[in-house]
């Protein structure tokens, strides 16, 4: 028997006769199942499927606030990369109670049918074997395929469950993908690790947001990645934690807290950080003989006299986060003038396709602000249109059936003192649209159902993909309310339209993996595209092309993700596909009206490379002077 029939024979006995074959399921999966049996778990029932209310939802995660703000992030970014894959990527707390997820495609329906959203508990005992309550059962990495699940009613699933570690060591949570059956990808799993390395990273780094941070690699090309293992120390160079990945790589040493780095390292942490500033790399080796490439990710902002005074000014870690391209004459405008509104805390209108980088203009903004408050941002569309108003504005106790024991703030309280982005503003529903212009003309919140109102201090910055002047016309938007949104207006360009393709492409691959290269001649391709997703629909693209391996992403590695492309003539392909690069770029050409110059400005490529390609095309397929 293959292994789908072992497991199927195994499911037959686990329901006919309540008994485990051990022989024809892994351990993990028979270990499970014996558990689910003893507290009382019938395979062939329906499970539990109580579901939290909106007040205790959200009391729970504001319990995980911080690791649930970084979950997010990282989810939003995981649905890019798997978009149309059919998967629903949900985010849970230790005790397997599901605080976040995003659906894609058609699964998003069906998610909601089996009771994968936010509220629902997929623990072990609640849900039986899945993937979710395994990974947060074992405190490892998990895998439960169809039948494999103790339920009947989930063997059409298919998931993967990593779990998130805090600094303590502690369970943060747990972060889950999955869907039917048949749509099952092999990578996955591979994103999803990656994933929670990055939100245990943003916890490292919070926790440790004043201390200085060493990242350390045995290979200097992954310095700048998620793999980097990162280690806090104080002033006197006492190690005061280490993330996970510094963790594995230093195993066999005696790394606690508290331990000196004289005790780990064979140079002396006054020589070893001597005259470093952020992002400037250095050697290090262990007390094993490892040898390591290491640099400062970030330096508390007061020194103390422990450490060396640096010889050039230090770049935050916080800042290095959110850079990103801005060199295209049109969004350098956008960045100045948003940076300018934020610092006299003017309402901010950020208009632009999806996958421009609205939220990233944004955060941009909030920091330039100089605010010490935090930045709340909140996807309008993503709430329910009566439940807009109470998220945003709050609730006083009794407002509603469920309202929870003396009301809720809301998130514009939460804000105050730093910024209240409000992502695809053109969705808000017409009730919400009143209360948020209330909230221009005096910055007083008015909890739903009454109550006292509270004043704010609060940066809003609105976003949308729409054209809100349309939503207007059509009666779907407030006109007083666009009026007060966009004191100043900003408008990010498409990404076939950016002068800086080539800074964006290298930059986004950089922080994939900092390893690749992106020779010319594929940026020339890549800039030919029209990338309807922008930056986003890149990303997807490059990520996806980074997981052939190699060290190089050329053409012929870029062509499978690119539908439009196809090689004529398989006798010859290099041939070939020089000729479609060529082609392309005559294309970018003709798009730039005949402008040698600038074709070879925005491709990132020489003139004398873009006068080759126009000698190659016949004169009848491009208009470009000769």
């Amino acid at each position: 028997m293959d292994v789908l029939e072992k497991v199927a024979e195994a499911r037959l006995r686990l329901e006919k006769y309540g008994e485990v074959s051990q022989s024809l399921v892994s351990t993990e999966i028979s270990a499970s199942w014996n558990r689910c049996l003893e507290a009382g778990l019938d395979p062939r029932r329906s499970p539990d499927l109580t579901e939290l209310d909106l007040p205790a939802l959200r009391h729970v995660r504001a319990q995980h606030d911080q690791v649930a703000r970084l979950a997010r992030t990282e989810m939003e970014t995981l649905h890019g990369q798997i978009a149309g894959s059919n998967f629903l990527i949900a985010f849970a707390g230790p005790d397997g109670t599901v605080l976040d997820a995003i659906g894609d495609g058609t699964f998003r329906d069906q998610a909601r049918d089996r009771a994968l959203g936010p509220g629902m508990c997929w623990s072990e005992m609640r849900r039986g074997t899945n993937a979710l309550g395994l990974a947060t059962a074992l405190q490892r990495p998990a895998f439960v395929h169809g039948a494999e699940h103790f339920f009947r009613g989930d063997s059409a699933l298919t998931c993967v469950a990593i779990p998130v570690w805090a600094p303590d060591g502690r369970l943060a949570g747990v972060l889950d993908a999955s869907t039917l059956c048949s749509t099952r990808q092999l990578h996955t799993r591979a994103l999803l690790s990656m994933a929670a390395t990055q939100i245990e990273n943003g916890l490292f780094r919070d926790e440790f947001r004043d201390r200085l941070l060493i990242a350390f690699h045995g290979r200097e090309e992954f310095l700048h990645t998620s793999g980097a293992g990162l280690l806090a120390l104080s002033s006197d160079g006492h190690i005061l934690g280490g993330s996970p990945q510094a963790l594995a790589m230093l195993h066999d040493l005696p790394l606690t807290a508290g331990c000196s780095f004289g005790s780990i390292f064979a140079e002396r942490f006054g020589v070893a950080i001597a005259g470093h500033t952020a992002g400037e790399s250095f050697r290090l080796r262990d007390r094993s003989g490892s040898g390591f490439v290491a640099m400062v990710a970030s330096m508390p902002a007061i020194r103390h006299r422990a450490l060396p005074v640096p010889k050039a000014p230090i770049v935050l870690a916080s800042s290095a986060r959110l850079s990103f391209v801005a060199q295209d004459p049109a969004v350098a405008r956008a960045v100045s003038l948003a940076s300018a509104a934020a610092r006299r805390r003017l309402p901010i209108l950020i208009g632009g396709e999806t996958g421009t980088g609205k939220e990233e203009l944004a955060r941009a903004a909030h920091l330039a602000s100089g605010r010490s408050g935090r930045f709340v941002p909140v996807n309008c569309a993503a709430l329910p249109g009566d439940l807009v108003e109470a998220e945003l504005f709050g609730y006083a106790e009794g407002a509603f059936t469920g309202a929870r024991r003396g009301g809720a703030a809301g998130l514009a309280v939460e804000a105050s003192g730093g910024t209240l982005f409000l992502d695809e503003i053109g969705d808000m529903d017409g009730r919400a649209q009143a209360a948020l212009l209330r909230l221009l003309d005096d910055w007083v919140v008015r909890p739903v159902g009454g109550g006292r109102g509270q004043t704010v201090d609060v940066l809003l910055i609105a976003a949308t993909n729409v054209s809100l002047d349309e939503a207007v016309a059509e009666k779907r938007f407030r006109r007083d309310l666009l009026h007060r949104l966009a004191v100043v207006p900003v408008q990010l360009p498409r990404l076939a339209d950016r002068q800086d393709f080539p800074m964006i492409a290298r930059h986004v691959l950089a922080k994939i993996d900092a390893a690749l290269t992106l020779p010319d001649d594929a940026v020339a391709l890549l800039a030919a595209q029209d990338w309807p997703g922008n930056i986003r629909e890149l990303r997807n693209l490059l990520l996806r092309a980074s997981l052939e391996g190699g060290s190089r992403l050329g053409i012929a590695q870029l062509l499978p993700f690119l539908p439009s492309l196809t090689v004529a003539t398989p006798v010859a392909p290099s041939r070939d596909l020089n000729l479609q690069v060529a082609q392309r770029i005559v294309a970018a050409c003709d798009r730039l009206g005949g402008s040698i110059s600038e074709t070879a400005r925005q491709l990132g490529v020489s003139r004398n490379r873009v006068y080759r390609a126009l000698r190659r095309i016949e004169p009848r397929e491009a208009s470009c002077p000769r």
